[in-house]
Order: C-alpha cells, then structure tokens, then sequence
C-alpha cells in the first residue's frame, strides 16, 4: 500500500460501483480513510467497504442521495464530523440520459442537471466548510465537454461542460486557502453504464486514437494523482482521459 494519503479522509461522492468504486479502493490503497457515499447502491457500498477493510483499509458507508442537498449536506457534515477532518471530495454521482431534442422531457433535463451539475455544487460546497489547506475537490467529468460527435447527447454533454466553468470558478473561490478544485474526464470506459462489450463499443472506438474502452483503474489513477501531494499547483484544469475521443 501507498502512504501518499495517510492521514487524510476522501468523500466519494458515488463511490459504491464503476469510476467511485475504484477511485474508493484507490485512494484506499494510498492510505486514505474513505467513505463512500451512496444513493440506492446499498449492498454494493457495503461490499466495498468490506473489500477495502480486508485489505487493510479504512472505509464506511454513507447513504447520500444526489438529488437531495440536505441530505448531501447532512452526509458530507456527518463524515467531517465522525473523522475529524475531510480532505478529499469526489464528485463522482453522474445519469446519462440520451435522446433527441423532440422526444426528450423535461424531467430526464432537470434530473440531469440535479444530480450532474447541482449536487456537484452542493457537495463541493458542503465540503469546503471542513477543509484546510491542502483540500482536494476532484469531479468526474466528460469528454462530451469538448465533443459530442453523435445526436441525442446535448443535455449530458450541457451538464459535463458546466463543471468545466464550476471548477474555475470554485479554483478562484478557494485558492487563497490552498484548496485545489479540477475536473477527470474520462471518454469511454468500460462500466456498467457504458460497456465495452455494448452495441455502441465499436463506433465509439472508431473515433479514439487509442481504439478501446478506458479501465476504472485508470481513471482512478488520474483522481489520485490530484488528490496527492504532487498535484498542489494543479488546479481549475479539465483534465482529458479518453484515449484521445477529443483529439
């Protein structure tokens, strides 16, 4: 295990399947105590938990849903609030719905906004109120940001740009107190949400240089990095991780 971490205490924010899980078991490995925050997932949180702690790591699981920001506020408070400290925030939670101009409603709109772009706001700034000098706040972006090169994506690909200009922003905000705020965006990887194996794997390959699916261990290699000690300069960065899907 890695010592990078010691001491220091991760929300993730989404944390019990695909990019969270592993950026959990991650940022575990590098010493952190995490705690992995949850909407639904319950069994799988609870799984990983005891995965992390059977490999000597220090973990629990929170119950936060994205779409309910006392709910978010009142997890990332109590998680400060049992650890003494928070250190790390990833804003992992994300929906996908796809659909064209015409036919998509307004509440696959609003829940994409609530759960892609609100909660991120609302955790971030939950989060911040606990954090010193040295804080991390790390979001799961989308290479859809700077490409969506097919139809019925306008309303995700709307919602991952917005972390671009939130990040910025928050990076100015939280500067001063040596509190660092960048977005990961991933292209394709191979989760549940978007397989490898899935009819759409092929024609998404044909436009990356790299032609295949990213891992989650990949992407959580990326999170880590930032949330360690040699990233301290880095900060209001969209940092691409796609294989080259917007080159």
């Amino acid at each position: 295990m890695s010592t990078a971490l010691n001491g220091k205490v991760a929300f993730i924010h989404g944390g019990s399947r695909g990019i969270g899980a592993a950026t959990a078991r991650r940022l575990a490995k590098d010493g952190a105590k995490v705690a992995i925050g949850y909407a639904a997932s319950a069994i799988a949180a609870e799984a990983l938990v005891e995965e992390i702690k059977a490999g000597g790591g220090e973990a629990i699981a929170v119950k936060a849903d994205a779409t309910d920001a006392a709910a978010l506020t009142q997890a990332i408070d109590g998680v400060a609030e049992r650890f003494g400290r928070l250190d790390i925030l990833v804003n992992s939670a994300g929906v996908l719905h796809m659909g064209p101009l015409d036919q998509f409603s307004l509440e696959d709109f609003d829940r994409t906004v609530a759960v892609n772009v609100r909660s991120v706001f609302v955790a971030s700034q939950a989060a911040a109120k606990h954090m010193r000098e040295g804080g991390r706040i790390i979001n799961i972006g989308s290479t859809n940001a700077q490409r969506m090169p097919f139809a019925g994506g306008a309303a995700y690909a709307m919602s991952k740009s917005a972390l671009v200009g939130l990040v910025k922003g928050l990076a100015r905000d939280l500067g001063p107190r040596g509190i660092t705020v960048n977005n990961v965006a991933p292209g394709p990887v191979d989760t549940d949400m978007n397989p490898e194996s899935g009819e759409f794997g092929g024609a998404l390959h044909d436009l990356m240089a790299i032609r295949r699916h990213g891992k989650v261990e990949e992407i959580a290699g990326m999170v880590a990095y930032l949330a360690g000690p040699e990233a301290a300069f880095v900060t209001g960065a969209d940092l691409l991780i796609d294989g080259g899907f917007a080159a």
